[in-house]
């Protein structure tokens, strides 16, 4: 029996769907249709329109537009979202009159656009944006188009808000759920009462709120101005209100979209993984609730609790906010006395401006202007800049409660609040009794640090005077020897906390009660005065909460900081802690700092396991325009130091990312850098970590004692974090400005890293004598000092 051709029919399928492919079209003219298996394609194929359904166990069939170019059927904009077909009848017709038309096989109609009035001989076409538009045939402003009428996604060159002309509000509003398109609970919307902003809504309930528009970017997203990949538009006119954006990058794709979990995601399509990763969401943690604190409270994710009242007012119903209950908000401590113009302001700094949907704006006004106007309007309660362009620009005035106001840790404006006169006397007489009582602990401890400093002096008689200057503008206390020495108990071992590069460093107690701790510069010590001195000034000039503030000190365990105490909740905190420690170091402090010995012994942690970056002595301050600098000398400790510093000198504030990184390694895994691991004795951590990574086996890298107490792809995210800051190139590592964002969002998108220096070096044996305390190691004349920590 012969057998069959089989090619023929093989070839006719292919031609049949070479020969649809072919004659689909980006446009409808009067008369046509598009049934359910036909589509539209733009005429650059970016994207189809036709018929769907949202997963396969689903009955009803829906008009809509989605990526033509990716794998991922991915919807953007459904017609009939809330009125599914419940058969493949389906069919779109496009009328004379310029309508179209969305019904089935017994003429029911499902959707529709109503006539196009006004336009003669018109046309449908799918554009290349994504947008579904209604036109004349010769071109022109489009009478219907989808983009007014959006679904859940926002897409470049999409608005989001109002067009007051017509009264139209285009919104985006979440699908029920992921294979349900009908409108859900979450919707996004611009709120043009006041100083324009967004809200992300449950219903009619506000959970999240942008904050205005301050110019590049909203109050409430400090982050945005960083996506140098995206142009974002805020638009106020006396005809359309409304937020939009491109992409910069043509080959980038992204959307806004919100979830029907309630979030709102910019997301990005990744082609080498075939899928959509988040690239940022809202809302991120608590304090982002909208008005989590009441009225006139402040909240800040990096205090316990997280609810604080505006200085000159206290909480409302104080047994409920003890208990955690910020709702009811604060009330002020004093009335207001606007006639007899008493009022004064304090500054909030570092906010996120409270709602402003009953606020004033003002563009023409400067900061002393708002000011004033403030003053002379008895309901004014705050004011602040509009826009934070140069030094600040434009008015803001609010009246009644000031709501849902939070600070962040950088990049944050000022608020001036309007508070009696009463309550500025007693706040300043507060902070002036608080700088007194701080000032003289750090005063004793730092003079009790410079001990080793002014012992040297008194030995050669030059000290003349009660004080010591440091630098222009530090002027210590001069402690002498006899109160130091009663203080720590004559130097006894049992007051003895720890020992480092400068020598040991005790704990005592000044004859007014006061504890303090202090640091002696040994004869032996391996770092000398202008170190000690280094450390004394920078520490006095620094002030952040996770760098150490000389104000006393508790020591129990040894350098051995990681072990079966610390969960992950906990490795976390300290990781973005230190974080934030050398952003403001490198970024946001008066002065930018290299640290140039980042440590785990040098990594201090309080009571609640808060970290705080110590020992300056080895920090060198840079100026304004520099980014680097070069030294005979290196200073520092093995294992933290980078491939750039170690071999030619060369520092920068990608040497501190490189000792960052390897800090994040050893928090995750408890294991120190110079460790050696048994699946090849050459390793060190760094090339450890490596080799997991590259096998896809980076959760292996995990400390034990965790078992699987965490969060897989939280730990994985900061293991690939870290692997970027101990890359060998120094141009390679992120700034430690790229670090906390990456902390800070909830991604997958992290770029992989390169590898890392120093992968095959063998480290000393942990506990081995060539880790032992003060050896010096030398490479083509560098000299490198290996300490045990404190």
């Amino acid at each position: 029996m012969a057998r069959p051709n089989l090619i023929w029919p093989f070839l006719l399928t292919m031609l049949s769907a070479l020969l649809a492919t072919s004659s689909a079209t980006d446009t409808m003219n009067p008369g046509d249709t598009v049934r359910d298996g036909e589509s539209l394609i733009s005429i650059g194929r970016s994207f189809r329109l036709g018929f769907f359904a949202p997963s396969s166990s689903s009955r009803f069939r829906y008009l809509g537009i989605w990526y033509n170019t990716i794998s991922q059927q991915t919807v953007i904009w459904v017609a009939n979202r809330d009125r599914g077909i419940n058969d493949s009848t389906g069919v779109l017709s496009f009328h004379s009159n310029g309508s179209l038309v969305l019904s089935d096989a017994r003429g029911q109609v499902y959707w529709s656009t109503g006539a196009a009035a006004g336009v003669a001989s018109p046309v449908a076409r799918v554009l290349d944006s994504a947008n579904f538009v209604v036109t004349g045939s010769g071109g022109g402003a489009p009478a219907w188009q989808s983009f007014d009428y959006p679904t859940d996604s926002l897409l470049p060159a999409m608005k989001l808000g109002w067009d007051l002309r017509v009264g139209r509000n285009r919104n985006i509003t979440s699908w029920r759920s992921a294979d349900d398109p009908a409108s859900g609970q979450y919707s996004m919307v611009v709120d043009v009462r006041g100083d324009p902003q967004i809200f992300l809504l449950q219903e009619a309930t506000r959970l999240w709120r942008t904050g205005p528009w301050i110019g590049q970017r909203f109050s409430g997203i400090p982050e945005m101005k960083t996506y140098d990949m995206f142009a974002f538009r805020f638009h106020i006119g006396a005809d359309e209100v409304y937020y939009q954006f491109d992409i910069l990058n043509s080959t980038i794709l992204s959307r806004l979209v919100v979830r029907p979990t309630g979030l709102v995601e910019r997301v990005v399509w990744i082609e080498g993984t075939k899928s959509w990763n988040r690239f940022w969401f809202a809302p991120k943690d608590q304090c982002d609730s909208v008005s989590l604190c009441g009225p006139f409270g402040i909240c800040n994710t990096n205090d316990s609790p997280v609810c604080s009242c505006v200085q000159g007012f206290k909480p409302r119903s104080p047994r409920d906010w003890y208990l955690r209950d910020g709702k009811d908000g604060c009330a002020r401590r004093t009335a207001l006395d606007c006639r007899n113009g008493t009022d004064g302001f304090v500054q909030v700094t570092g906010v996120k401006l409270p709602d402003t949907s009953a606020a004033v704006l003002n563009h023409t006004m400067g900061l002393d202007e708002c000011r004033a106007a403030c003053l002379r309007n008895c309901s004014c309660t705050a004011y602040s800049n509009a826009e934070v362009t140069g030094a600040g620009t434009g008015c803001i005035l609010w009246g009644g409660d000031l709501t849902d106001l939070r600070v962040y840790t950088s990049k944050g404006m000022d608020l001036f609040v309007r508070v009696a006169a009463a309550d500025l006397e007693t706040s300043a007489s507060r902070a002036k009794r608080m700088w007194v009582a701080a000032g003289a602990v750090v005063g004793a401890f730092l003079g009790t640090l410079l001990l080793g400093w002014i012992g040297w002096c008194l030995r050669r008689r030059k000290t003349k005077t009660n004080t010591v200057v440091l630098g222009d503008d530090l002027e210590l206390p001069l402690f002498d020897f006899a109160t130091i020495a009663a203080a720590t108990g004559d130097f006894s071992a049992a007051n003895k906390l720890g020992e480092g590069g400068f020598g040991p460093v005790y704990k005592g107690r000044l004859g007014d009660g006061k504890e303090v701790a202090v640091k002696r510069l040994a004869k032996n010590s391996v770092q000398g005065l202008d170190e000690f001195k280094n450390e004394v000034v920078l520490i006095a000039k620094l002030q952040h909460r996770n760098l150490v503030r000389l104000l006393g000190g508790c020591t129990q365990w040894e350098e051995r900081m990681l072990g079966s105490l610390l969960d992950w909740k906990s490795r976390y905190q300290i990781i973005n802690g230190i974080a934030r420690g050398l952003l403001y170091l490198h970024h946001d402090s008066r002065l930018r700092i290299i640290h140039r010995d980042l440590k785990a012994g040098n990594v201090l942690l309080d009571e609640e396991m808060n970290p705080k970056i110590s020992d300056f002595g080895m920090a060198r301050i840079f100026g304004g325009d520099e980014t680097e600098a070069n030294t005979r000398r290196v200073v520092g400790t093995y294992g933290y130091m980078s491939p750039e510093y170690l071999m030619q000198g060369l520092f920068s504030v990608k040497s501190d990312v490189f000792s960052f990184g390897v800090l994040v390694l050893e928090i995750v895994s408890g294991k120190r850098s110079r460790g050696i691991y048994h699946s090849d004795p050459n390793l060190n951590l760094l090339g450890y970590a490596w080799s997991l990574w590259k096998e896809g086996c980076g959760l292996e890298l995990v400390d034990p004692s965790m078992v699987c107490s965490y969060p897989a792809a939280e730990v994985l995210k900061c293991i690939n974090v870290g692997l970027l800051c101990v890359q060998d190139l120094p141009e390679d590592r992120p700034t430690m400005a790229s670090v906390a964002l990456l902390l800070a969002s909830d991604t997958a998108s992290l770029p992989q890293p390169k590898q890392p220096g120093f992968v095959g070096m063998r480290g000393p044996l942990e506990g081995s004598s060539s880790a032992s305390k003060g050896e010096n190691c030398t490479v083509n004349n560098v000299t490198v000092t290996i300490f045990d920590g404190r």
